[in-house]
C-alpha cells in the first residue's frame, strides 16, 4: 500500500456512513435521518498512529450493480478508483438489508473491515450480534460503533492502521451453483488471455461474475472485445436454458441465501424490544394516520414558519439597531465624499440590509435539523406520496423538494434518489420552485412591510405556494415531456431518533456560516456593483438646476414649510439621478416586460440582480433606498413605494422567476443536457410572469 491509506466508507443509504466520517475526521458534513443525504463522494484526511489515512464517504448504495441510477456514483468510484480498504458500514439493526452489499464487497476482493453501526438501536430492539462468529464468516475484523455518540471510533482507527500494516490476506469467496462456477472459470480463462498478468485471481473472478450478471457498465467497458462478449452471451443463454432463470437472479439468490444463513448463526434475540423502540410504532400511528397525518404536517410547518418570524424579530431588531449605529458612526467620522458614500450607502446599506435576517435563517434551520434528525421528513414523504402520484410525481420527490427549502443546488443533486429518468428530470425542473433560504430574506422583508400583523402566516403561505407551484408545474411538464411515469414508491422508514444537541447546533452553525459567507462574498460584491451602477455616470443633465433651487430655499429663514420644500427638492433630485444612472437606464430598458405586473424600474433592477443570487434582491433595495434617503428604515421605504397588490406580485415573481446561476449550472450537469437548463430558465420566467399577473389583478380587487 502507498504511504497514504485510502479508506472508503461504504454502506446502504441511512446506515450512518456520513456520521462516521464526521467522527473519524472531525468533518461537519450534513447528516439527516432519511436516505440519500450524501449525493457525491466526500474525502477527508486524518492521521492516526503515524499513518496518513484518506477517508472517502461514498454515497449510499444498495448493491454494486450499476443498473440503479442512485447507486451508480458509488459503484463508479469503487470500480474506477478502488481504495486500499473498504469499511463496510452496516446498520446493526437492519442486517437483513445490508448483508447483500457485504456479499458483493467480499467478491470484489478489496480488503474489508466490517462495522456494525447504531449498536445502541440494535440493543434497544433486544438484538445481540455474535461478532466473533461474524468476523470469522466474513474473514474481516468486525467492530461495533455508535457514530452519533462517538463510540467505537478510536477502535475503528486502530483497526484501519492494523489492517493497513498487516500482511495481505487471501480473499474468501462465495460458492455458487456448479454451472455458475464452471461458467465463471471459463470466463476467467478468457479474461486472462485478454489481460495477461493484469488481474489478480480475485479481480478476474469479480469481473467474470459482473459480466455474467450482465452489468451494463462492465459490459460496456469490455465491449471492444467481441469474442469475449460473444462468449458471455453464450454462457448466459446456456445458464438460462439449464436453470430457466436469469444468471443475475441466480447470483442474487445465492447471496441472499448466504446472508440468511449467516444471520441465523450470528443474530440472537435476547430480550424484548425496549419501550423506546416500541415508541416508533406508536408515533407512526399518529403521524401517519390516514386522516390526521396531513393536517398534522401542515400544522407543524405553520408553527415552524410562524416561530421563525415572530421569535426572530427580537434579535433582528438588535442587529438592525447595530447596523444603523455603525452607519451613523461612519457617516460622522468620515469626511463627505465618494469614499464615505460607497461605505455608507453601498457596503453598509447592502450588507447590513441583508445580515439582519440571520436570526430567521438560523431558527428555520433549527426546525429543519430537528425534523430531519427525528425521521419525520421521511414520514412526510409517505404522507405526500398519494398526492404526488396524483400530479405525476414520484413519492421520493419530496426529499429533494424538502432539501430545496435550504438550497436549490443540493435539491437538484438529491433527485438522484429517483430511479425513473423522466421522473427525475421533472423533479429537477421543479426543484428551483422550492422557496430556498436565499429567498427567505425577501419574503420576511415584504411580509413585515405589507402584512405586519400576519407576517408569519404570509411567509408560511409563500412556502405552501412554492409547493403548489411545483406540483402544478409537474402536471404541465408531465404533458410536455414524453415518456412514462415512475413506479410505486418504496422507501424504508427509519426509526424515530432524538437528534443530538451537537448535530442540531452544527446544522444551525453551518447554515449561519453559509449565510454569512454569502453576505461577505456575493452580497458585498453585489452591493458595491449596484452602488457603482446607480452612482455613475456623474455628469447627469438634470431637468432643472437643483443646486440653485436648493441654495435658494436654504437661504430663507428656517420654517416647517421651507424644510418640506427642501426635502422635496432633494428627493426629486435623487430620484432623477437614479433614473439616469446606469442602473436606471438598464432597468428602464427592461421595465416594459415587467410593467404589466405593476413593477417600476426599482423592482426591475432588483429582479435583474437577483438572477445572480436571490439574496442580492434585498441588498439592491437597501442600496437604492439608502441612496434616495427616503427613509432609514427599509421596511417603511418599501411600504411607501408600492401598493400591496404589487408587493404580492413581486413576492410571487421572486419565488418563481428563475433559478440562480449555481442552480442552472447543476441542472445542466445533472440532466446531461444544457438545453434543459435553458428550458428551466425560460419556463420558470413565463410561469412566474403569468402567475404574478394573475395575483396582481386579483390583489387589486381585494386591497
Amino acid at each position: 500500500m502507498s504511504s497514504t491509506v485510502t479508506v472508503a466508507l461504504v454502506g446502504n443509504p441511512n446506515a450512518g456512513v456520513t456520521s462516521l466520517l464526521n467522527c473519524l475526521t472531525g468533518a461537519r458534513e450534513s447528516v439527516a435521518n432519511y436516505p440519500r443525504v450524501t449525493a457525491s463522494k466526500v474525502a477527508r484526511k486524518v492521521s492516526h498512529r503515524g499513518v496518513e489515512i484518506n477517508i472517502v464517504d461514498v454515497p449510499g448504495i444498495y448493491s454494486l450493480s450499476s443498473g440503479a441510477a442512485d447507486d451508480r456514483p458509488g459503484c463508479e468510484y469503487l470500480n474506477t478508483e478502488p481504495p486500499d480498504i473498504v469499511v463496510n458500514v452496516l446498520d446493526a439493526g437492519q442486517l437483513d438489508r445490508g448483508l447483500f452489499l457485504t456479499t458483493q464487497l467480499i467478491e470484489s476482493g478489496i480488503p474489508r473491515i466490517t462495522v456494525l453501526n447504531m449498536k445502541d438501536e440494535a440493543r434497544r430492539a433486544g438484538i445481540r450480534i455474535d461478532t466473533q462468529t461474524l468476523a470469522s464468516a466474513l474473514d474481516s475484523p468486525v467492530l461495533e460503533t455508535c457514530a452519533i455518540k462517538d463510540e467505537g471510533v478510536s477502535e475503528l482507527l486502530d483497526a484501519i492502521v492494523d489492517y493497513a500494516t498487516s500482511s495481505a490476506r487471501l480473499p474468501i469467496r462465495l460458492h455458487y451453483d456448479k454451472h455458475l462456477e464452471q461458467a465463471i472459470v471459463r470466463v476467467q480463462e478468457h479474461l486472462e488471455k485478454l489481460h495477461p498478468h493484469e488481474l489478480s485471481p480475485a479481480q478476474s473472478r469479480w469481473l467474470a461474475i459482473k459480466l455474467l450478471e450482465g452489468d451494463d457498465e462492465i459490459v460496456r467497458r469490455e465491449s471492444n472485445h467481441e469474442t469475449l462478449i460473444g462468449e458471455i452471451l453464450r454462457e448466459r443463454e446456456a445458464l438460462v436454458h439449464e436453470h430457466d432463470e436469469d444468471p443475475a437472479m441466480m447470483f442474487a439468490s445465492a447471496r441472499f441465501a448466504f446472508a440468511h444463513g449467516l444471520l441465523s448463526e450470528v443474530r440472537h434475540q435476547d430480550n424484548e424490544p425496549t419501550t423506546s423502540f416500541k415508541m416508533t410504532k406508536a408515533l407512526d400511528g399518529i403521524f401517519l394516520h390516514r386522516t390526521l397525518g396531513l393536517p398534522l404536517l401542515l400544522a407543524i410547518l405553520w408553527v415552524m414558519f410562524e416561530t421563525t418570524f415572530s421569535l426572530g424579530s427580537v434579535p433582528t431588531d438588535w442587529i438592525k439597531a447595530g447596523v444603523e449605529a455603525i452607519s451613523q458612526g461612519v457617516e460622522s467620522a468620515m469626511p463627505e465624499g465618494m469614499a464615505r458614500d460607497l461605505i455608507v450607502n453601498g457596503v453598509i446599506a447592502g450588507v447590513g440590509g441583508t445580515i439582519v435576517f440571520l436570526p430567521n435563517i438560523v431558527i428555520l434551520f433549527f426546525f429543519m435539523a430537528v425534523l430531519s434528525g427525528t425521521g419525520y421528513i421521511a414520514r412526510a414523504s409517505f404522507l405526500m406520496d398519494r398526492l404526488m402520484h396524483g400530479v405525476g410525481l414520484h413519492g421520493t420527490t419530496l426529499i429533494p423538494m424538502v432539501a430545496g427549502f435550504g438550497c436549490n443546488v443540493p435539491a437538484v443533486m438529491a433527485t438522484r434518489v429517483i430511479t425513473n429518468p423522466r421522473a427525475r428530470l421533472i423533479a429537477m425542473l421543479i426543484a428551483p420552485f422550492m422557496n430556498c433560504s436565499a429567498r427567505l430574506p425577501v419574503f420576511i422583508l415584504f411580509a413585515g412591510a405589507f402584512f405586519a400583523e400576519a407576517a408569519g402566516t404570509v411567509v408560511f403561505g409563500i412556502y405552501m405556494l412554492s409547493i403548489a407551484a411545483a406540483m402544478l408545474s409537474a402536471v404541465l411538464l408531465n404533458r410536455i415531456i414524453p415518456g412514462s411515469g415512475g413506479e410505486a414508491y418504496v422507501m424504508e422508514l427509519p426509526p424515530y431518533r432524538l437528534p443530538t444537541l451537537h448535530s442540531v447546533l452544527h446544522h444551525m452553525w453551518d447554515s449561519a456560516q453559509g449565510f454569512i459567507a454569502k453576505v461577505t462574498g456575493v452580497i458585498l460584491v453585489g452591493s458595491i456593483v449596484i452602488w457603482f451602477l446607480q452612482e455613475f455616470p456623474r455628469d447627469i443633465a438634470y431637468s432643472q438646476d437643483f443646486e440653485t433651487a436648493i441654495a435658494a430655499v436654504e437661504a430663507q429663514p428656517a420654517s416647517e414649510e421651507n424644510t418640506l420644500a427642501l426635502n422635496k427638492l432633494k428627493a426629486v433630485q435623487a430620484q432623477e439621478k437614479l433614473e439616469k444612472s446606469y442602473l436606471g437606464v438598464v432597468s428602464h430598458l427592461v421595465a416594459p416586460v415587467l410593467e404589466p405586473l405593476g413593477f417600476s424600474w426599482r423592482e426591475t433592477a432588483a429582479a435583474l440582480t437577483g438572477f445572480v443570487a436571490k439574496e442580492v434582491v434585498v441588498a439592491t433595495y437597501a442600496v437604492i433606498f439608502a441612496q434616495e434617503k427616503e427613509s432609514v428604515d427599509l421596511t417603511k421605504a418599501l411600504a411607501a413605494a408600492m401598493s400591496t397588490s404589487t408587493a404580492l406580485a413581486f413576492m410571487i415573481f421572486t419565488l418563481l422567476y428563475a433559478p440562480c446561476l449555481a442552480t442552472i449550472a447543476v441542472i445542466g450537469r445533472e440532466s446531461g443536457r444544457w438545453g434543459w437548463a435553458a428550458f428551466s430558465v425560460g419556463y420558470s420566467f413565463v410561469f412566474a410572469w403569468i402567475l404574478a399577473l394573475i395575483v396582481r389583478h386579483v390583489g387589486l380587487l381585494i386591497f
